[in-house]
């Protein structure tokens, strides 16, 4: 089991030079913070500032202004103590599935027989026995993200950043790997951080959605989830926290004024 971490993001901006010397400002003044454990999902238009908060709370750019903190420690350059899924898997094809999940503990000094077994219990946390030298290509598009969420974790980080891993995915594919994100991430107990357009699978999955818009990329609000797990996507309160945050994000328009 990872250990989970507390992440505060305090007064984060960032900007980036454009043409002729001016700046653009992606994200302006974002605070929120993440508890221990916790499941926290970012959503918003593009262009909002989601991908560039991502971006330096992996760590790979330290050139922005405030503050972003693990467990009360600045955050500097990137570190095992961060996973990351992307939307692509990214497995290596010519390394089989476990080969693939046991790079992620290359440059980790356990032993090779820890290390080995740490590989063991994530392919089998993910629900992939059988298939431990089976290549990328042998694999579905779910099995292959469901591998890449165990390469994330393998190194038992503290913090998990989901960047839309299942944008790739069909609808049905995408409904079932909700779940499979949402044991895992009970099961393992990792601080999680979602990165998706996705508005009703933010609010299945988490504890908070954090509501972000454009002109300038900025928060606008943070509403908590507080339905009971398993989620029922066809209660009135689902559909409620839905329809409030698209308001947030301008992508609602009640049905009234539709026409």
């Amino acid at each position: 089991m990872s250990t989970s971490g507390r992440l505060e993001i305090s007064s984060v901006s960032k900007s980036y030079e454009v043409a002729d010397n001016k700046t653009f400002d992606a994200l302006v003044g974002a605070t929120f913070s993440v508890e221990p454990g916790s499941f926290v999902s970012l959503v918003g238009p593009s262009g909002c500032g989601k991908s560039t908060l991502l971006r330096l709370i992996i760590g790979l750019d330290d050139d922005y202004r405030g503050d972003i903190l693990l467990n009360g420690q600045r955050i500097s350059g990137t570190s095992l103590s961060r996973g990351i899924v992307f939307q692509d898997h990214r497995l290596l094809p010519w390394l089989t599935l476990k080969q693939n999940i046991g790079l992620a503990l290359q440059n980790i000094g356990w032993s090779r027989e820890e290390k080995e077994k740490t590989v063991r219990e994530h392919i089998a946390l993910v629900g992939l026995n059988g298939f431990e030298d089976a290549y990328p290509y042998q694999l579905s598009g779910g099995m292959a993200q469901r591998a890449a969420i165990a390469r994330g974790l393998v190194s038992r980080p503290e913090i998990l950043l989901l960047d839309e891993p299942l944008g790739a995915l069909d609808a049905l594919t995408r409904l079932r790997l909700q779940e499979e994100i949402q044991r895992i991430w009970r099961v393992e107990g990792v601080t999680m951080i979602l990165v998706t357009h996705d508005v009703e699978e933010a609010i299945y999955l988490s504890n908070k959605v954090i509501v972000m818009n454009t002109n300038p990329g900025r928060v606008v609000d943070e509403i908590r989830i507080d339905l009971d797990f398993p989620r029922d996507r066809t209660d009135v309160r689902f559909a409620e926290l839905k329809r409030n945050i698209l308001s947030q994000m301008g992508d609602y328009v009640p049905a009234a004024r539709a026409a």
